[in-house]
């Protein structure tokens, strides 16, 4: 009788009516995800996604062996699904739309979970209309799955917890090392789950704060139901084992990633105290919603007393270690951190679950509003800051307009992070030839080209050439520096410049034979 009181509370509990709790936010941010999913151009991480996701197995291994070990196995997920789907912008981001959906909802049972249906409800909807939400689920990155794969190891642990079993503790396993593999500093999300399982073996699961608030069985269950009666608690040191797949997988990448961190954060500062007061706005990608999200989730965590223990640690220990790390190493970039949001809306989930249902749906549709420049400004570009984007596609569009059998292309500067070539590439699919490439990035294993030693003799016979140069210039040729930029003003002329946003494209005619 017991057993099937708990499982028909259980039941009621992830429901509402009979439609499930996790639907509504999850259709919601299929739509909001969806929506412009192809309307701001691929940004130069993305680039960096397109140019690794179209490489052969061999060349990403040599990528990673190079400068790019941490995103590795990302980038060989993104190989299949581009063999399979194609590689235009809205296929290359569907993998992040699609993992933003399940996220949303498994936000929602979460929540139902942790306290009840009203907070899992709530906490999906503010999840699905953050503007947060709609950057990473519309960018070729591996964000979005790391917050799926977050939420889901997260909601595998509470099971593993209740009904501690050896399949449970193996879909817990499987999931944290998805996500370490996905994004490494994810991994941060460790500390939480190791205090939860330590105070749920010390002290039981309702210290631990994740007994439902009222009726049905305990979803961590207590010391009688994780080692029966009379039988030690084995939950530690199953956990324990359960991260092993991850050491054993996830280990060497982030010994290598090691390696790799002076040239693959090169641009980024260590971190000071005022990053983390700008830290909501980031990760929501609006400063105004991020401060209601902060708002809310503290009133949340006030009204769940310990049973915040689990969403809250979860939110502030990777926040922490990864502010603590940076402040010594460079590693601290809000984004990095984008897989907490959901334990944040978890948190104002419970705080909105304290008021009356009207009352609560209208702050979630504050946030939407509040949100909504935002919304439309990301689906303009990716490019941050928003007012400096690079127009990729008009520069393409400018080449494509006036190029001719013979042209030539040369970008300056060749190694940035703004990755001029690829962006040309991709949206020109045929450009001209790349004159002073001697060596591509996938056969160097990198995420550059190499470029002509002797720029002079490469571009010797050269008729015309495609010039593009970051930034605005007025004399496209003076923004050239180096060798490179003496050969090209020795032997070419500028016809014409046409100015795009983050960019100038010169054609170049080669001056007359003496």
């Amino acid at each position: 009788m017991g057993t099937l009181s708990g499982t028909s509370t259980r039941t009621a509990r992830v429901r509402l009516g009979r439609v499930p709790v996790w639907l509504p936010p999850a259709l919601l941010t299929l739509v909001v995800t969806a929506t412009g999913l192809g309307s701001a151009q691929l940004w130069r991480d993305e680039l960096a996604t397109w140019s690794a996701a179209t490489r052969s197995p061999g060349d990403l291994a040599r990528l990673a062996g190079t400068i790019d070990a941490a995103t590795g196995p990302y980038y060989l997920l993104m190989h299949v699904w581009v063999a399979i789907v194609g590689d235009s912008t809205v296929a290359l981001r569907a993998p992040a739309a699609l993992a933003m959906t399940v996220a949303a909802g498994l936000v929602a049972v979460l929540g139902a979970r942790l306290v009840d249906d009203r907070t899992g409800l709530f906490a999906g909807l503010l999840f699905a209309l953050l503007p947060g939400t709609s950057r990473y689920g519309q960018e070729a990155r591996p964000y979005a799955l790391a917050t799926m794969f977050a939420v889901l190891a997260t909601l595998l642990l509470v099971a593993a917890l209740h009904r501690p079993s050896w399949p449970r503790w193996a879909g817990y396993a499987a999931a944290v090392a998805a996500l370490g593999l996905i994004h490494l500093i994810a991994l941060t999300l460790l500390a939480a789950h190791a205090l939860v399982v330590l105070i749920a073996w010390w002290r039981g699961s309702a210290a631990a704060g994740i007994t439902p608030s009222k009726g049905g069985a305990a979803w961590l269950g207590d010391a009688r139901l994780a080692g029966g009666a009379g039988r030690p608690d084995r939950r530690v040191w199953r956990w324990a084992v359960a991260l092993l797949p991850t050491a054993l997988l996830v280990g060497p990448l982030l010994l290598k990633a090691g390696t790799q961190r002076s040239r693959q954060l090169d641009w980024v500062h260590p971190a000071r105290l005022d990053d983390l007061a700008a830290l909501p706005g980031g990760v929501a990608q609006s400063s105004v919603v991020g401060g209601l999200l902060v708002g809310l989730a503290t009133l949340g965590a006030a009204r769940l007393g310990r049973r915040a223990v689990l969403p809250l640690s979860a939110v502030l220990l990777p926040v922490l270690l990864l502010f603590a790390a940076g402040t010594v190493v460079p590693l601290w970039v809000p984004r990095y951190l984008v897989f907490v949001v959901p334990f944040a809306c978890l948190l104002a989930g419970a705080a909105l679950a304290g008021v009356g249902a009207p009352a609560a749906l209208a702050v979630v549709v504050l946030a939407g509003l509040l949100g909504l420049p935002d919304q439309a400004a990301l689906r303009r570009t990716h490019e941050w800051p928003r007012s400096a984007p690079v127009d990729y596609t008009g520069a393409a569009r400018v080449i494509a307009d006036g190029q001719r059998p013979g042209d030539a292309v040369v970008y300056s500067p060749r190694r940035s992070w703004l990755f001029l070539d690829l962006g040309i590439e991709y949206h020109l699919g045929d450009p001209p030839r790349d004159v002073l490439e001697t060596e591509d990035e996938a056969r160097r294993g990198d995420l550059w080209a190499a470029e002509c030693p002797r720029p002079a003799q490469c571009l010797a016979g050269t008729p015309r050439v495609w010039l593009v140069v970051a930034g605005r210039h007025a004399d496209p040729l003076a923004g050239v520096p180096g060798a490179k930029g003496d050969a090209l003003r020795a032997d070419f002329t500028v016809a014409r410049v046409w100015q795009r946003p983050g960019l100038t494209v010169a054609l170049l005619n080669g001056r007359p034979s003496r």
